[in-house]
């Protein structure tokens, strides 16, 4: 059988209606772990300009309004750096970042990824999302 790694889309993200904002789905059996990440300040290492500078994420059932994990600054934990190597997920340069970084639980079904910006913060960003096999 095959399946997907990962999956990331890059671009502008304003507030409001200018946001970028991907979506996803599981199938399969059961739940899956899924790290998912909204990059910000780490682009501006790999020379990407116009960075947002404190991203924030919240995941959200399909049809529904409320979230199911929400992160700002990701926080260095070492449950995360150990799903980044893992997956391989890049590593964020400290554990300081204003990076966003959850790692989640997802029956199948649809989901939504919405970052926004600290302080309607505005700029480029990546936002991922990978599968985590335990």
């Amino acid at each position: 059988t095959s399946r997907l790694t990962n999956v990331s889309a890059r671009g502008f993200s304003g507030a409001a209606e200018s946001a970028l904002i991907p979506g996803l789905v599981t199938a399969g059996e059961g739940a899956k772990t899924m790290l998912i990440r909204v990059v910000g300040p780490t682009l501006a290492d790999f020379g990407v300009p116009q960075t947002m500078v404190d991203p924030r994420l919240e995941v959200i059932p399909g049809g529904q309004t409320f979230t199911i994990a929400v992160n700002d600054n990701w926080g260095g934990t070492a449950e995360l750096r150990a799903a980044f190597a893992s997956t391989g997920a890049f590593d964020f340069a400290s554990g300081d970042s204003l990076d966003a970084a959850v790692l989640v639980r997802l029956p199948p079904g649809a989901y939504t990824v919405r970052p926004s910006g600290a302080n309607d913060g505005t700029g480029e960003i990546l936002v991922e999302a990978y599968e985590v096999i335990e």
